[in-house]
């Protein structure tokens, strides 16, 4: 394990869905009796795979044999949809809970951030936070003096750092719990998806710290996120764990396209109906996606539009609604839109009846990949909720690049037409 940071073999963990314990004393006496042995749990999912009993319907395996090593210095992605176990998976690594079964290896302190909050006491101010932290990861008192400084401007917490945590919002905690996490050099660094609470410029500042912390001081990174732009750019190796099960462990780039591309398998639809909802005041009926011949289709050209084609029923007038569209790549937004746009469209101006609403996507506006497709009608001012609709990746595509000279190969966001000025000097 010279070069291994983490070495885990054959993990397990169990719950039990509802009470605590099985129910029935019976049962509760089979486990004590085991466990007084040194035998497994006999009523336990991890021992009972072929077993029929009633009893283990209530059991669900987060992690079912999960085994991988990451090495020193590495940033490894952990991805895959919510309740897969990644979160359950960062946990045990972090010692907040304990396995159910198999082997876990750590070489060197464990920093996480897993929650907006984690290891903060809220009475204490943002300093005595750090010190407090730092405690806890083994560090003396004299070691965080020198780290101080360095925390709080990389925060950017000047002015609240004597502030009660308490007062804080999730976005100051984050700030300041990445830069206690990545200042106070744990040799292995575990950040779940809390980094999505901090704004754009934030994100970035810590992606690159993630960066540094692993290629100059040779610590390791475990990253959960469901940004896939930036676990390409940063994990120079990725795992997805799909139902507690780990599917595939390679190179980002190619862990990355296979659960998009299964995703996009699963719901690769370019149209969806929705049943009728008669207390939806505004309800979207039906989605679909057009090619230039007016045919439904999940498969388009560069060269030709994207028409997205919506039916509704407005049955009553909802105050200050507006609608809006994005179209994702990776997980990213890549295009967005909405009704401001085109103030003559206004749909709160729209008197009840069944509508048609169209909207085209130009030539050359996006370029080669798939793309799935959200739409939100939304109204602040209604008293039934913000969203009067909405549907998310109903209907999914994919643009290729093939009808041109320059083949299949460009793998942009975007593939718009510019002009290029060429003059001789």
């Amino acid at each position: 394990m010279n070069d291994t940071a983490i070495k885990i073999e054959n993990l397990y963990k169990e719950y039990r869905l509802g009470v605590i314990n099985t129910g029935t004393l019976y049962r509760d006496l089979q486990i004590w009796w085991a466990r007084l042995r040194g035998r497994e749990d006999p009523n336990s999912l991890i021992t009972q795979f072929q077993s029929d009993n009633k009893e283990l319907k209530q059991h669900i395996l987060a992690l079912d044999n999960v085994s991988f090593d990451v090495g020193k210095g590495e940033i490894l992605g952990i991805i895959g949809l919510n309740g897969a176990g990644k979160s359950t998976l960062l946990k045990i690594l972090s010692k907040v809970t304990l396995p159910t079964k198999g082997t876990i290896k750590l070489k060197g302190r464990v920093g996480s951030l897993l929650e907006v909050g984690t290891g903060f006491h809220p009475e204490l101010t943002g300093r005595e936070n750090i010190y407090l932290n730092g405690a806890i990861l083994g560090m003396r008192k004299n070691e965080i003096d020198i780290k101080l400084e360095e925390i709080i401007s990389f925060a950017e917490m000047e002015k609240f750092i004597d502030t009660p945590v308490k007062r804080y919002s999730s976005g100051m905690y984050v700030r300041l719990a990445f830069a206690i996490a990545a200042h106070l050099e744990p040799e292995i660094l575990i950040i779940d998806e809390v980094l999505a609470v901090g704004d754009a410029q934030f994100q970035k500042k810590c992606l690159g710290k993630m960066s540094d912390v692993s290629k100059s001081d040779g610590r390791t990174v475990l990253f959960v996120s469901h940004n896939m732009g930036a676990v390409r750019q940063l994990c120079t190796r990725c795992i997805l764990i799909d139902k507690g099960r780990l599917v595939k462990n390679s190179d980002s780039n190619s862990v990355v396209d296979f659960y998009l591309n299964s995703i996009y398998e699963e719901n690769e639809l370019p149209e969806k109906v929705f049943q009728d909802d008669l207390n939806k005041d505004f309800q979207l009926n039906s989605i679909r996606l057009l090619n230039k011949t007016g045919t439904i289709s999940d498969m388009f050209e560069c060269d030709e539009p994207v028409t997205i084609d919506m039916e509704c029923v407005y049955r009553k007038q909802v105050p200050g609604i507006y609608g809006y569209l994005s179209l994702l790549k990776d997980g990213v937004e890549v295009l967005v839109s909405d009704t401001f746009d085109f103030p003559e469209s206004s749909l709160h101006e729209l008197k009840p009846g069944h509508y048609n609403i169209r909207i085209e996507v130009p030539p050359r506006t996006i370029g080669k990949g798939k793309y799935s497709v959200n739409v939100y009608f939304i109204s602040h001012m209604s008293d039934k909720g913000k969203y009067a609709d909405f549907t998310e990746s109903a209907c999914s595509f994919k643009m290729n690049d093939t009808a041109t000279q320059r083949g299949n190969n460009r793998t942009g966001f975007f593939s718009t037409l510019l002009k290029w000025e060429i003059e001789k000097e």
